[in-house]
């Protein structure tokens, strides 16, 4: 396993001035760009992403534009130069910290995570060990490229793993989304198919013992007194949580907020907000958990691009607390123009 590992804190974004600032005095109200789409494969989820998000932020009164991930962009940026980009970004440079970069060097401020905390939280075994260093829970692990299969031939690594970690568990890619390449463990005979499939979506492998309980995902919001959960939402999906059951409506059965007992639902908030800190995420972020039947809530990732599609959680969570979305978007907007004014 890897050793437990602190987080760099992430330096102060540079920006643009405020709106009250702006020396041709032709825009009214700040100009949103929201990024959605990219060459990942989870670019149909960021484009709905994007689109509701889109949508949303135009009733608050904004002028919202909606762009890809494409050879047009930079001159786009430049062109426009847009109050705040909101990176609706799934999967490979929307969640990577690139993306991040890119906004960082040209100057223009954004909502979320900013690019090293990013790349923290991209890598799943390296968030693990962040996760850990800060006493937080999360399953046992182990990493595996795929050229270790080659070199110390599939069957003498494959029967280590199960000796190591043992059954059930689960294989899923060390980086992306969207249970993607990811795949339950309950057969020993089960296990050379779950690596093909997941070496078909990256080329090191994250095997971790799987934790039998109640799934949960919990977002965090920063207000102004810091980072504050939002209500679980509870998921049973027969079959696992895969991308059909988080995409294809039907599929899934959602409980918001989760069916907990109060101190169950302080402690899942609590995990959750004590890993946005630890892995310095910014503005919003989305932490998936186990709780378990012994009262342990076990991180198994943390998202710093959440979905905000129709079935996604984060959006279901909102509802669930009670605010109105396009209002909670609108302050995730101010407070990402605030912090460059």
């Amino acid at each position: 396993m890897t050793s437990p590992a602190s987080v760099p804190a992430e330096p102060a974004t540079p920006g643009l001035p405020s709106i009250s600032s702006r020396s041709d005095g032709a825009r009214s109200v700040p100009l949103v760009v929201v990024l959605a789409g990219g060459l990942s494969h989870e670019r149909d989820v960021s484009l709905r992403s994007g689109r509701r998000v889109a949508e949303a932020l135009r009733t608050t009164g904004l002028e919202v534009l909606l762009h890809d991930v494409d050879a047009d962009l930079l001159p786009f940026l430049e062109k426009t130069r847009p109050d705040v980009v909101w990176p609706l970004l799934h999967g490979a440079s929307g969640e990577d910290g690139s993306v991040r970069d890119v906004l960082d060097m040209v100057g223009l401020p954004y909502v979320g995570t900013g690019p090293r905390a990013s790349r923290v939280v991209w890598n799943k075994p390296i968030a693990k060990s962040a996760l850990l260093g800060a006493g937080i829970a999360t399953p046992d692990y182990v990493t595996l490229p795929q050229s270790l299969f080659r070199d110390l031939g599939a069957q003498p690594v494959l029967d280590t793993i199960l000796r190591r970690i043992g059954l059930p568990l689960v294989v899923k890619p060390t980086e992306g989304g969207s249970a993607l390449g990811v795949t339950v463990v309950t057969r020993a005979e089960d296990l050379p198919r779950a690596m093909v499939e997941c070496f078909a979506y990256g080329e090191t492998a994250l095997i971790e013992r799987a934790v039998e309980g109640i799934e949960l995902a919990v977002s965090v919001i920063e207000g102004a007194d810091g980072p504050e959960a939002l209500p679980s939402v509870e998921i049973v999906a027969d079959g696992g949580y895969d991308y059909a059951a988080r995409y294809v409506a039907g599929e899934t059965e959602f409980f918001a907020p989760a069916r907990l007992t109060a101190d169950q639902a302080a402690l899942v908030s609590d995990v959750a907000v004590r890993a946005h800190r630890a892995l310095h995420l910014r503005h919003l972020s989305r932490t998936d958990l186990i709780l378990d039947p012994d009262g342990t809530a076990h991180v198994l990732e943390v998202n710093v691009a959440p979905g905000m599609t129709e079935m996604s959680l984060l959006p279901q969570a909102v509802a669930a607390s009670g605010h109105d979305l396009a209002t909670l978007y609108r302050a995730v907007i101010d407070r990402a123009l605030t912090a460059v004014r």
